[in-house]
């Protein structure tokens, strides 16, 4: 089994509280009313703590139908979040798992520093390459970019 790490800074005007409470917090209610076309729901089975599956169905014309995701951490107090992609349509035939962590951090002028790191482990001697990294930042900064509008 490889793993491969990867960070990201995202800047916004919008203050840690607020971001928060929109892409961890209230995303199953948020995300599918804000990218109707994108996704079609998010089932949340549990109490929303560690422990909790989260499965995001994707719109029916979508390459990927599903994905599940567990929380393995949550701290409201200091807007951090850890969670682990373990199961869904697509690449899963060849990564174990992809854990996230999340971190929202104010910003001297109000808004926030959001940071977060994704850990690949894959199946075997499978080899990510670049463009499929790539390709699931630009799915999560679209996200960040949709909720922050």
């Amino acid at each position: 089994m490889g793993v491969n790490s990867y960070s990201d800074e995202y800047s916004s005007t919008i203050p840690p509280a607020s971001l928060f409470k929109a892409l961890i917090l209230d995303s199953h209610n948020l995300i599918p009313k804000l990218m109707p076309l994108a996704i079609q729901s998010i089932e949340i089975s549990g109490d929303g703590g560690a422990g909790t599956i989260r499965q995001i169905n994707f719109a029916e014309d979508s390459q990927v139908k599903f994905i599940k995701n567990r929380v393995d951490e949550l701290d409201e107090k200091n807007f951090w979040f850890k969670y682990s992609l373990i199961e869904g349509d697509g690449m899963m035939d060849k990564l174990e798992k992809i854990t996230y962590e999340v971190k929202f951090e104010s910003t001297t002028d109000g808004g926030s520093i959001n940071k977060m790191t994704s850990t690949y482990y894959t199946k075997d001697d499978f080899v990510l390459i670049e463009e499929e990294i790539k390709a699931g930042k630009e799915k999560a900064l679209a996200m960040y970019k949709v909720v922050e509008a």
